[in-house]
């Protein structure tokens, strides 16, 4: 397996060393909106232990991060008005992993509205900053 390398875009965002619509943070994570989104209110969970993937993340990673995905999973479908939510977290290039930093994307899903592509373009900062807006007081009320 490939080793970690920690001058991802995830573990600088971590590190403070790039600005990020932060959501939400504690010793064991990040939840943050993503800048290129697929989806109205789309953001992501961050765990802060080095780990590519899911595949190489310790058990321990794991068990203190999905409580938070869930959380925000709830709090961006309420903020939102979203009529579900999707989870997705991938694993290699070949299942479309292509920052190698693991994290789950919470991405609202509305009746009949497609996914937009995720793109290489970012999204208007004062409209994710409304949305994460909405969000945190979302996480805050729950």
């Amino acid at each position: 397996m490939t080793a970690y390398d920690d001058g991802n875009i995830f573990s600088k965002i971590i590190k403070g060393e790039i600005p990020s619509e932060k959501l939400y943070e504690d010793a064991n994570a990040v939840a943050i909106m993503d800048i290129m989104p697929q989806t109205r209110g789309h953001c992501l969970v961050i765990p802060k232990a080095p780990s590519r993937n899911l595949l190489d993340a310790s058990d321990e990673t794991l068990s203190a991060v999905m409580p938070l995905v869930a959380k925000l999973a709830r709090a961006a479908k309420a903020a939102m008005q979203a009529d579900g939510v999707r989870i997705a977290q991938f694993n290699e290039p070949a299942a479309g992993q292509t920052v190698f930093h693991l994290h789950f994307h919470i991405l609202p899903m509305y009746e009949g509205v497609e996914l937009d592509l995720h793109s290489n373009r970012s999204a208007d900062k004062a409209a994710l900053a409304e949305q994460a807006e909405k969000i945190r007081a979302a996480l805050n009320a729950g």
